[in-house]
């Protein structure tokens, strides 16, 4: 009876867990970067979704791998971090989720910058 009732707890716990994971608001931005040389052909794509107080960020410029971010937020929801990106080279990210304005900035080899949709 008690592995009924542990299996009954744990399974409740796992589909709690997943419905919390979907709940979590996801935004994204695409858009072509600024800057010299070829910086306004590049095309990025960012997403950020919210995980507690944690911002987790995929970015991927076309014909690129895909790279990440992880960061703690700020009371505001803002936050600030820097990312790696190819040959070790890094990348500031600089963002905010506040309800209204929510914002991303990628600033490195190119600026990629705009605001973020919520998904």
């Amino acid at each position: 009876m008690w592995k009924a009732i542990a299996a009954g707890t744990v399974a409740t716990l796992l589909v709690a867990g997943a419905a919390q994971a979907a709940e979590q608001p996801t935004y994204t931005w695409t858009g072509y970067g600024v800057g010299s040389g070829k910086c306004p052909t590049y095309k990025m794509t960012i997403n950020v979704t919210t995980v507690g107080n944690e911002a987790r960020g995929l970015f991927q410029q076309e014909g690129r791998p895909q790279r990440h971010f992880e960061v703690n937020m700020n009371p505001d929801k803002s936050f600030k971090t820097r990312a790696v990106v190819g040959n070790n080279n890094m990348i500031d990210v600089v963002g905010t989720l506040k309800e209204g304005a929510p914002a991303i900035m990628l600033d490195g080899y190119c600026l990629f910058e705009g605001p973020l949709v919520k998904k």
